[in-house]
């Protein structure tokens, strides 16, 4: 039995979410735009599971726009504001992609963060001020895709208004639904981007979370769906599920964090006392409250994180790293190097996620085959070394 410790990437469907998609895709698939019985049903559906994404993130329903995920609700925020308003856009540096990139397009500024990911207050006001040109939105994630890292977004919102105080703060909330209550914690920001499977939703779904005030440039046209800010006919199925998923996530959240929270302790607790070097990422003094419940973020000296997880896998334990290979070389994660962590160090992370359907068994037989692998993998590189050594 495989041992799926990989949520953060996605985690498996709900059965209230599937149970609410299945009559719309057969019986119940008018176009929610038509007139007919079966639109109008359609509609009311997404009426319903707009008023209830709104009361899980703190809006109003008319200020929720439906996506295709998490990655466009990002685009859009930062896409949107730049195309109506001009300017530029910031970020932190420890954003994901769908927020990276498109700052960048626009030729945009990036903030640096501490060794923890936070993102460094004074550096952010410097920049703000000494912008070449007026800064429209500004950017910073609620919770760290690879890390965990929660981020406090209220003293940045008061960064933001004090020294760019007509920009717009966007928060990319992806990773915090399950976790936080991200109602509370995103009441500043003005837009604010969700993903249907990151908590037991359908893929291909979202939501972006549009304050009364903002204005938003459309990325595609023609459709007038979702008041003009997001053309194309919408994903009632999936919205649906998405909708389904929220409203239980945040009745269980209280006693999930609880529960994975002890889930992940353990499983972190073991693997830094059989392999005595790990580092754990933004854990000074194995304080990980600055952390959601659910993430395990570790690295190895001296290992690859390609081969780590291949081994692991041969061991049913199914995990991601925080790097990528580029070109033949192991580079480290963005993130990672934001953070300041050495390259060699960075290049032998692990990522351990855990999530709604996540059991004692899969922590205990995380904690036999990490420091299993990560002692093949070094006791493998250390022969190649002595036989280089005694072949040359």
């Amino acid at each position: 039995m495989a041992h799926y410790l990989d949520h953060a990437a996605s985690t498996p469907a709900r059965t209230v979410a599937v149970e609410a998609m299945l009559p719309l895709l057969t019986t119940g698939f008018g176009n929610p735009s038509g007139a007919h019985r079966l639109a109008r049903d359609a509609n009311r559906v997404l009426d319903e599971s707009r008023e209830t994404i709104a009361r899980v993130l703190g809006a109003n329903a008319g200020e929720i726009v439906f996506t295709s995920g998490g990655t466009e609700s990002d685009n859009l925020a930062i896409q949107g504001v730049v195309g109506r308003a001009g300017g530029i856009a910031v970020c932190s540096a420890v954003e994901h992609h769908a927020v990276l990139e498109p700052v960048e397009d626009f030729s945009g500024l990036v903030v640096p963060v501490d060794s923890s990911g936070l993102v460094q207050l004074d550096a952010l006001a410097e920049l703000l001020k000494s912008a070449p040109e007026p800064v429209s939105v500004v950017s910073v994630m609620l919770v760290n895709n690879e890390t965990g890292v929660v981020q406090p977004l209220a003293p940045v919102a008061r960064v933001v208004r004090e020294f760019a105080p007509s920009a717009l703060f966007h928060t990319d909330a992806v990773q915090a639904l399950c976790w936080l209550d991200v109602a509370a914690e995103t009441s500043c920001a003005d837009l604010v981007s969700i993903s249907a499977h990151k908590i037991g939703g359908p893929k291909g779904v979202g939501a972006l979370v549009v304050r009364d005030h903002v204005s938003l440039e459309p990325m595609a046209r023609g459709g007038g769906q979702e008041r003009g800010r997001r053309n194309g006919t919408q994903n009632v199925p999936g919205i649906a599920g998405l909708a389904a998923a929220a409203a239980e996530t945040v009745s269980n959240r209280e006693a999930e964090v609880l529960r994975v929270g002890a889930l992940r302790d353990r499983m972190a607790d073991g693997i830094r006392a059989a392999v005595p070097d790990c580092v754990e990422s933004a854990v000074p003094d194995f304080d990980r409250s600055g952390k959601t419940a659910n993430m395990c973020h570790l690295a190895f000296e001296g290992i690859e994180s390609e081969a780590l997880l291949f081994l692991l896998e041969q061991q049913d334990i199914l995990a991601s790293a925080a790097s990528s290979c580029s070109s033949g070389a192991q580079d480290p994660s963005h993130v990672l190097a934001a953070m300041g962590m050495s390259r060699s160090l960075a290049g032998g992370s692990l990522r351990l996620s855990l999530g709604h359907t996540s059991v004692e068994a899969d922590v205990e037989a995380a904690l036999v085959a990490v420091p299993m692998a990560i002692e093949r993998l070094r006791s493998h590189a250390s022969s190649v070394a002595t036989n280089g050594v005694l072949g040359g």
